[in-house]
């Protein structure tokens, strides 16, 4: 069986260092970009079975990338990996048709989980946080 092919989006070189920490070798991360416009040169070329992003970028940020992704008749399944605890962005993301919604507070116990979930169709929303439900 071949291994996942993952494409990172994030603007924060440590938080990319850490998801293919998480993700490898079960995966193999196929590029790492670090913003929404990079992304979709990336995913256009390397064709990853995953995308996971943030929101906050440069250029064009996480949703409007996700949304031009699913305009451009990308397969590859998007889970957002994200700081952002608030129900819109919430709502936002997953309108783009990610199928996934993971707090960096929380992804070395959810992104694996959210990764599996949207290689089959379904929905994963991280908890909030703790610390960001106050």
């Amino acid at each position: 069986m071949s291994k996942l092919r993952v494409l990172l989006a994030d603007d924060h070189r440590e938080i990319c260092t850490m998801v293919t920490h998480i993700l490898e070798p079960a995966s193999e991360i196929v590029g790492s970009v670090a913003d929404g416009q990079a992304l979709l040169e990336a995913a256009a070329k390397l064709k990853p079975d995953v995308i996971v992003l943030d929101i906050s970028m440069p250029v064009l940020n996480g949703i409007e990338a996700a949304v031009k992704l699913k305009e451009s008749g990308s397969t590859s399944r998007v889970v957002f990996l994200t700081a952002h605890a608030d129900a819109d962005f919430i709502n936002a993301c997953l309108a783009t048709g990610a199928l996934g919604y993971v707090f960096k507070q929380r992804m070395e116990r959810d992104l694996l989980p959210a990764i599996h979930e949207a290689l089959k169709g379904r929905a994963f929303v991280s908890s909030i946080p703790a610390e960001s439900s106050a």
